[in-house]
């Protein structure tokens, strides 16, 4: 089976003189995406890798006339990994600036290195997008609505990056995970100069994955892993520009009543957590099956925001009586609250969260009608 992706029609992002960059997690079908377009498109392409070193000297010279010179001829230049290029920022400003009707699509699997490089080159000149592993939209497109409740186990255990929900088998599966964790996952934050101990990162990712749902605080961390604060501080942030864990802050309009001053991380994928504290048992035999549940819903939630142009502020919510809600959403002025439930018991509207908001809403989430809150 081809996952058909959310991105699968790039034309209409690619425009003369502007840049498209497509970012994301490693091994989410980033080059897969771009090679697809290639095979139809109909501009005349040149395509490009960061791996190549003499491409690292062509366009990190940023030399004007080297740049027209390499581009010469072709609609659009395509670069993928291009993150690992010295100053690609500014070798593609001179691009969509200096030779008309040019079009450059690039790839880039890690944040800090490919935004800290074309963010500020690239103002207004570029359209960016961002493609997580499959989301469960994109799977509608080949299962209906009572396949997907069904397959949901394996969604909540061995995620959903392309490979593995495309694998058959569950060695496969579990094969393709241990790659990605093993071979991938760290590349990008290890080659980061300052980085010297991959194993304190590797600690820190599982006790976040035995936090999952849960407040985490950067003393707690600190102390646990026998580092100071902006150690802590400096790997969570690697983690998050990595894409391997994004957060949610807490939420408050009234400080006195409400708890914001830690957060709760999040992982992409299911997969990938479960792969980090090594437990692929199956739901039944789990203790953790509300952590896998919220962390699916979370992250597809954050999917269909993003591919449905959902413009929303992410947050949890919780008083300092002990009152919580799980997920909330601030968007067009008004707020969300939605709890997270895989079991069938009866949940109580939080009475403290409609009385300090009045206006706001309150659902529960259940495995009866996720569906219609992830797509």
């Amino acid at each position: 089976m081809k996952i058909r992706r959310i991105y699968n029609e790039l034309d209409k992002f690619l425009l003369p003189n502007r840049a498209l960059i497509i970012f994301g997690p490693r091994q989410v079908g980033k080059t897969t995406l771009m090679e697809d377009y290639l095979s139809i498109a109909t501009l005349k392409s040149k395509k490009v890798t960061g791996d190549d070193i003499m491409i690292h000297q062509v366009l990190g010279s940023q030399s004007l006339t080297e740049i027209k010179s390499f581009c010469e001829g072709y609609d659009l230049v395509v670069i993928d990994e291009a993150q690992k290029i010295p100053n690609i920022g500014i070798a593609i400003k001179l691009m969509v600036d200096q030779i008309p009707g040019i079009r450059v699509l690039a790839t880039g699997s890690s944040s800090f290195e490919l935004a800290g490089q074309v963010g500020e080159p690239l103002t207004g000149r570029k359209t960016e997008l961002f493609l997580y592993p499959v989301s469960q939209m994109e799977l509608l497109n080949h299962f209906n609505r009572y396949e997907l409740k069904q397959n949901l186990p394996d969604y909540l255990i061995y995620g959903c990056y392309p490979r593995v929900v495309t694998a058959e088998r569950k060695s496969d599966k579990l094969r393709i995970l241990s790659e990605i964790t093993g071979s991938y996952l760290f590349r990008d934050i290890l080659s980061f100069e300052r980085i010297k101990s991959p194993q304190l990162l590797l600690d820190m990712l599982r006790l976040l994955a035995f936090q999952v749902g849960s407040e985490v605080s950067v003393n707690e961390l600190s102390n646990k892993l026998g580092v100071d604060n902006k150690t802590v501080k400096k790997y969570l942030e690697l983690l998050e520009k990595s894409f391997i864990l994004f957060k949610l802050r807490g939420y408050s309009g009234n400080l006195r009543k409400e708890i914001t001053r830690k957060s709760k991380y999040y992982f992409f994928d299911n997969g990938i957590r479960n792969a980090i504290v090594a437990n692929f048992n199956s739901i039944d035999l789990r203790n953790d099956v509300g952590q896998l549940w919220e962390n699916f819903l979370v992250a597809e939630r954050l999917k269909k925001q993003t591919y449905q142009s959902i413009y929303a502020n992410n947050f949890f919510w919780r008083s300092w009586s002990g009152h919580e809600v799980d997920f909330v959403e601030e968007r067009d002025g008004k707020l969300f609250g939605y709890e997270f439930k895989w079991t069938k018991d009866r949940v109580l509207k939080p009475k403290l969260w409609l009385e300090t908001y009045p206006q706001a809403t309150f659902d529960v989430v259940s495995r009866e009608n996720f569906l219609d809150f992830i797509v």
